[in-house]
């Protein structure tokens, strides 16, 4: 039975074209996958099924979901459908979820929007079978809990739960697993299959990730400028492909840079014995001090010129780890040495050491102040000169950065909203680039991206540190990314280092399970390009 039919769909908002001659069809029980890059339009499609797109929007063909037609509808009859007949579960749970509210009240509240006369304990106790179904139990997490008492993984299932309440026929999961690691990603996608199956809904699944949409969907729709491209079976390989941007989306997925490795043996960066601990409440007044430890022991070294990878889920200590090499994280026991000075807290950590190590975050927009124009963002590491630069050297210092990043030095007047994704990501890397340091710590620098921008990312690093014999400590859960730019890579679990070697004799051969559990959770297209 076609559960959702999408004919000659096309969309403008104040008279831009957005969407043009849109069709796609739904089956009950089936998953179609829709791709592409920023800006495609994916979204748009979505939201042009649940109509919530903006004032000044015309929207022309037809929308049928099991025979309702969407576009004639009034507003009433679409709030009755919305949750009811179709549901949507968005890329970002926290903002998707009322940080005042808890788990519970929030997944009964859509309950009781749909049925007013339902009693408050039915509507808990419906809430509750629903986070069940989400693999949330009550034991472990009871209605009380709050959005930012759950982790990333925990709140994406929140959202699912708030979606299925009412067991809708139709659910659009819109980038549901971007920022998650491998294994939390593949336990969502498992998840959003399961409940396909037991509820025989139809899914809608939108992503830039071709890897993990080949693992999921029976069918498969290729966008690009607001137009279907291709449409593709679930089992698609290269050879399948026939539209140029479909080609180059499926190369990009996989792609590995040109690199020259260093030859150096010297340590730039040496970790011995680090323990970090976070002090947790007393559970009585005069209790013992508990504490939970984030990194246990962890040895390293990071030769100049190589790149060094260290992956391991959400929680497993790589984020506090950075933040001690960094300066920025007090440590318990252990000891740093950057090119064989130590530098073991924060206050060891002399100016002219901090300007040899930057860092590249993994939201570029979150990382600067949007008041700033980007000449200022780019120049805020040269506080960390002890001599101030002149006028004209700073300029010509931006200048060259931007330049190096494959931007244009006029670009310094504008505001970073001006910019796409990974022009912000590029302009954080002129950012750590224009005071020369030694070492640049990437944290999750690429994992937001879409496949083709990636590409450019990693292209771009790769450039850098040839031109400037960069050091890269690549902190991520992406492991294409690790597989496709480091040398050697760590592998962290529960604070400690499970494993650790050549990236190829790793992700080939790992002879740790956990190291084996993780790349068992990636999606088959990408196992198959680490082998």
């Amino acid at each position: 039975m076609t559960l959702l039919d999408i004919q000659n769909v096309s969309l403008e908002i104040h008279g831009k074209p957005i969407l043009r001659d849109i069709s796609l069809s739904l089956q009950q029980g089936r998953i179609l996958g829709i791709i592409g890059e920023s800006g495609s339009g994916k979204s748009m499609t979505a939201y042009s099924v649940m109509q919530l797109l903006p004032d000044g929007s015309d929207t022309s063909g037809q929308i049928l979901i099991n025979g309702f037609d969407v576009l004639s509808a009034p507003e009433d009859a679409l709030c009755r459908l919305r949750g009811n007949e179709v549901s949507i579960v968005f890329q970002e749970p926290m903002t998707a979820l009322n940080p005042l509210m808890n788990i519970g009240n929030q997944v009964a509240e859509a309950i009781r929007v749909h049925e007013p006369s339902t009693p408050n304990h039915v509507a808990m106790q419906r809430a509750r079978s629903s986070l069940n179904r989400c693999e949330l139990p009550a034991d472990r997490f009871p209605l009380t809990l709050y959005p930012h008492e759950l982790s990333g993984g925990q709140r994406q299932r929140v959202v699912i739960a708030l979606a299925i309440a009412l067991q809708p026929k139709l659910l659009i999961a819109d980038e549901p697993t971007t920022a998650l690691d491998v294994t939390t990603q593949a336990e969502i996608l498992a998840l959003l299959r399961r409940l396909v199956l037991e509820d025989e809904m139809g899914l809608m699944l939108i992503s830039h990730d071709l890897a993990v949409v080949t693992d999921m969907a029976d069918e498969i729709a290729i966008m690009k400028d607001g137009e279907i491209v291709e449409n593709l079976p679930s089992q698609v390989s290269f050879k399948d492909l026939k539209h140029p941007y479909s080609r180059a989306l499926f190369a990009a997925s996989g792609y590995i840079p040109a690199r020259v490795r260093s030859d150096q043996t010297e340590p730039l960066l040496s970790v011995r014995n680090l323990v970090c601990d976070y002090h947790l409440p007393r559970a009585s007044l005069l209790g013992p001090a508990k504490y939970f430890r984030a990194v246990d022991d962890v040895s390293f070294d990071i030769r100049k010129g190589e790149s060094l990878g260290l992956v391991g889920e959400s929680g497993c200590g790589k984020s506090t780890l950075a933040r001690a090499i960094l300066g920025i994280q007090k440590l318990s026991k252990g000891e740093i040495h950057f090119d064989g000075m130590r530098i073991n807290n924060e206050q060891d950590v002399e100016s002219d050491i901090r300007r040899r190590m930057q860092v590249v975050f993994q939201d570029p927009y979150g990382s600067f102040n949007p008041r700033h124009r980007v000449d200022r963002l780019v120049s805020e590491p040269f506080h960390l000169y002890k001599t101030p630069l002149t006028k004209s050297a700073k300029q010509e210092a931006i200048a060259s950065a931007l330049r190096d990043v494959g931007l244009e030095p006029n670009d310094q007047y504008k505001f970073i909203h001006e910019f796409s994704g990974g022009q912000r990501q590029r302009i954080a890397i002129a950012r750590a680039l224009i005071i020369r340091p030694d070492l640049i710590l990437l944290d999750e620098a690429t994992s937001a991206l879409d496949v083709s921008v990636r590409a450019q990312i990693l292209d771009l690093l790769a450039e850098l540190s040839e031109s400037y014999g960069l050091t890269y400590l690549f902190v991520s859960h992406d492991l294409s990314v690790v597989r496709s730019i480091t040398d050697r890579v760590l592998v962290m679990k529960d604070g400690k280092i499970v494993e650790h070697g050549e990236t190829d004799d790793v992700f080939s051969a790992p002879k740790h399970s956990y190291t084996r559990k993780l790349i068992a959770s990636a999606p088959r297209f990408l196992q198959a390009t680490t082998r």
